[in-house]
């Protein structure tokens, strides 16, 4: 009787086994696949605060590149980045001109770069990075977060299935070309916020001994750093026009001119409060009030508002001031 029990009992543990191990296997068989990860395209696609990015990209011919390249990095300006620069959807779905929209794509290639980089990778100062565009971009890790030529990552590490994207709040545009040449090319402006002040005291100095000692060290290696005067902030130092500026000793311009760069290069992320070393052998003092970052000469009485920041050139970055610094 007993060992008909347990022989009864065995046939219905094995199955009782068979139907468990059925319905574990017709459930598997049930469960849905997967959902992929989205590529950088989709995800930007699926982002409406990315809307003016993914109709640049379609507009230049991007799409394939990040949608299937492995390993790859995005700064990706927002919306407000790209209004910022007057740009919208419509306007660069309404480009014709193949200058404008090569122009565009480079712009957009100097965001990218062939490696795939979390922010937890950048924990330090000035790490040089190579762009699909070419050119260099810098980032940087501090205390404050990350920030890419001086623009902070508003959001970061957005995973895609070839990269990651991180959100930014300014589009960053590629040197066009060293310091020397970036001043030139702002000199054209002669308004009171413009820089034409700036570069004819520049060419000035170049008469004092040593001979081209100005132009020669901002189209040098560097890295350097420069803090431009606006017009205004001439015609306030008493160099109203170029020619007051041509009637001026070299030397002096020299003195003065060197006294505004910085032998390093010092994005506004990097900025700290305390002396800084010129070129022209003394200190300049950086203050980091609220109300925002000051740069104060020797014989300043009052310090310098820094206006405009991070304006990248191949050898170093210019940051715009509204006074002359006076060593």
């Amino acid at each position: 009787m007993t060992s008909r029990l347990n022989f009864k009992n065995l046939f219905l543990f094995l199955a009782l086994g068979t139907i468990i191990s059925a319905t574990t296997v017709s459930c598997k068989k049930d469960d849905p696949a997967p959902t992929p990860t989205p590529n950088i395209v989709q995800k930007a696609q699926a982002d409406t605060n990315f809307s003016i990015l993914v109709s640049a990209v379609i507009k230049t011919g991007l799409t394939d590149a990040l949608s299937t390249t492995q390993n790859l990095t995005v700064f990706a300006p927002l919306n407000n980045a790209f209004r910022a620069l007057g740009y919208t959807s419509a306007s660069i779905d309404a480009l014709t001109n193949a200058a404008d929209i090569a122009k565009l794509k480079a712009v957009l290639q100097y965001h990218v770069l062939a490696e795939k980089i979390p922010a937890s990778a950048v924990t330090s100062a000035n790490i040089e990075k190579t762009t699909l565009n070419g050119a260099k971009l810098y980032a940087t890790g501090n205390a404050s977060g990350v920030y890419i030529n001086g623009v902070k990552v508003q959001i970061a590490d957005v995973a895609a299935s070839n990269g990651v994207i991180h959100a930014i709040g300014k589009v960053l545009l590629p040197p066009a070309g060293n310091l020397l040449q970036t001043a030139v090319t702002l000199g054209g402006d002669t308004s009171p916020a413009g820089f034409s002040l700036l570069v004819a005291a520049v060419l000035r100095a170049d008469a004092a001994t040593p001979t081209g000692a100005v132009t020669g060290a901002l189209s040098g290696a560097g890295p350097l750093t420069v803090f431009a005067p606006t017009n205004q902030a001439f015609i306030d130092a008493g160099f109203a026009t170029t020619a007051a500026i041509n009637a001026a000793d070299p030397a002096t311009l020299r003195n003065i001119i060197l006294y505004h760069v910085v032998p390093a290069r010092v994005f506004s992320s990097n900025l700290a409060a305390g002396t800084v070393a010129t070129a022209q052998g003394s200190n300049v003092t950086i203050a980091l009030p609220a109300s925002g970052a000051t740069v104060k000469g020797t014989s300043n009485t009052v310090a310098a508002g820094i206006t405009a920041t991070d304006v990248i050139a191949t050898n170093g970055v210019i940051h715009v001031i509204n006074k002359v610094l006076l060593p």
